[in-house]
């Protein structure tokens, strides 16, 4: 963490017989007081971290430059460092090393490492500068003091509040970056093995079991609440929820069809065609588009679960995000039975679904409709009649899966499947 500190003396024992004193390999009382003091203080600060920061395992080690993680959660401490450095300080330290195990800046360094071949100790050294500038650009303040010699994005020019992938495409090993040779954070902060590191087979180490669980009792505590910074609330969402291939799907075909030729596209007379010049006293509109109109059909009878609908929530949010954030644009119809039409949204959590009764999705398609929309998502489990004809818009259908009904009083019977005209995307 800091530039100025180098590893000093090695205080060290006699082994009896061979006259040779070698480092010693484990805190004095002096010394894990203080460091045990710092962490207290870090949890204090930042309490929603306190499980990560209680399941490190911390470690005397001498290779260290300053302080240094692995990716099985083992933080190995230079006593030289510990020593100089004071414990308010030792404090976001401590912060610092759990957020790279905590966003899982080894995993991610592995995968950058195999898809672009950084494999050079330059290549990590990047890594390990980019994973601090994502770390560092906010975990500080508000009672945790920033560690002397952080390195943050501005250090670089570049700009706070991005990814690790981001910064490293701007990072290059030039003049600025020598002056931080000295930084290594260890293995769990770029994915590259440490000689002084014990390995998956050294003792004191968390299996990826246990890794998992904390980081997943972490994000739980951050969730909702108002007061810690967007890039840990980022980091939360994704571990709740994390992205799902049929999600991405999802995305995909809303995307497709809210930017098709034709969707969202009107003549204007605001700006008269170029045309008018040849017609002399005519006014020939222009055509420009304007912002897609989005209408989601979310199925509330008694068949969809009450996580469905919780899905289906949180699908409302990312359509939002694909129609550039203009949720103006977004209107959601509940419908069983009945349709229901609620406002403009502003925030998922605020919609009221109503329902819980039959299914009826031709009402919801007719309710649809006269919000006037480019394009009608459905959110539904698919037990329900469709509309006979195709709407004049694009249609996209989510599907929530469910096992094949079959009726032993008709063996003619086929269930209602969703019509050709839509696009259909399975759900989980």
């Amino acid at each position: 963490m800091r530039a100025d500190m180098q590893a000093g003396p090695r205080p060290g024992r006699t082994d009896a017989g061979s006259g040779q004193a070698r480092p010693r390999e484990v805190f004095t009382a002096e010394e894990s007081e203080r460091l045990y003091a710092a962490r207290l203080l870090a949890a204090e600060a930042r309490p929603y971290l306190a499980t990560a920061l209680f399941a490190l395992k911390p470690l005397l080690s001498w290779p260290v430059p300053t302080m240094g993680v692995d990716r099985y959660w083992r933080c190995y401490v230079n006593p030289a460092f510990l020593a100089a450095t004071p414990v308010e300080e030792l404090a976001g330290v401590w912060v610092h090393e759990v957020s790279h195990l905590l966003r899982d800046h080894h995993g991610r360094g592995d995968r950058l490492a195999a898809e672009k071949d950084l494999t050079g100790s330059g290549d990590r050294l990047r890594m390990n500068i980019a994973a601090d500038f994502e770390i560092n650009d906010d975990v500080y303040g508000d009672g945790l003091p920033r560690p002397q010699g952080a390195v943050v994005p501005e250090l670089l020019n570049l700009e706070p509040g991005r990814l690790m992938e981001e910064y490293l495409r701007e990072i290059a090993l030039g003049l600025y970056c020598r002056e931080l040779i000295w930084l290594d954070c260890g293995g769990g902060a770029d994915g590259r093995g440490r000689p002084w590191e014990l390995g998956p087979d050294g003792a004191d180490g968390l299996d990826e079991q246990e890794r998992a669980l904390i980081r997943y009792r972490v994000a739980q505590g951050i969730v909702g609440r108002g007061n810690t910074p967007a890039g840990w609330q980022r980091w939360a969402e994704k571990v709740v929820h994390p992205p799902q291939p049929w999600r991405e799907l999802l995305g995909s075909a809303v995307r497709s069809a809210v930017s098709a030729p034709g969707v969202g596209e009107d003549y204007v007379y605001s700006r008269p065609s170029r045309r008018s010049s040849s017609l002399p006293g005519v006014i020939l509109p222009s055509l420009r588009r304007r912002p897609p109109r989005v209408t989601v059909v979310i199925d509330t009878s008694g068949s969809v679960s009450d996580s469905e609908l919780g899905t289906a929530l949180l699908e409302v949010a990312a359509i939002g995000r694909a129609v550039g954030g203009r949720r103006d644009l977004v209107r959601v119809v509940s419908c069983d039975a009945a349709a229901h039409v609620t406002g403009e949204i502003c925030e998922s959590e605020g919609i009221t679904l109503i329902g819980g009764g039959g299914t009826d999705l031709r009402r919801g398609f007719t309710k649809a409709l006269t919000t006037r929309p480019d394009v009608i998502v459905v959110l539904t489990d698919g037990q329900t009649p469709w509309p006979e004809r195709q709407p004049p818009c694009r249609t996209v259908i989510g599907l929530f899966p469910r096992p094949r009904r079959v009726d032993e009083d008709d063996p003619d019977y086929e269930p209602d499947l969703p019509p050709a005209w839509a696009r259909v995307v399975t759900l989980g």
